[in-house]
């Protein structure tokens, strides 16, 4: 499965930064950016992330990047599993 590759490629440092800084401001996170652990899960406990704030960050995302994500894509929990994920996904697929 193409996604997985993803993961074993060296992460876009800066790209995730940007995308930890979008998160937090689009979400009005009360913590700073740096705060995000890449490789640790954006939805749940953690970061009080829900299903709603994963919509909201699809919706900037595409925005941003130029990147289409669908709802109902099966790999959407792979996607939005970490900030690392969804940075390389973003980071292969962005046009602007």
């Amino acid at each position: 499965m193409e996604l997985h590759s993803t993961a074993q490629t060296t992460p876009d440092l800066a790209l995730e930064k940007e995308m930890a800084a979008l998160i937090v401001t689009a979400l009005n996170l009360d913590i700073a950016p740096e705060a995000i652990v890449p490789e640790e899960p954006l939805y749940g406990d953690k970061l009080g992330i829900d299903s709603i704030d994963i919509l909201e960050i699809a919706l900037v995302v595409s925005k941003q990047y130029g990147v289409q994500m669908k709802a109902d894509s099966e790999d959407n929990a792979h996607i939005f599993g970490s900030l690392r994920a969804l940075t390389a996904y973003v980071g292969e697929r962005r046009v602007k």
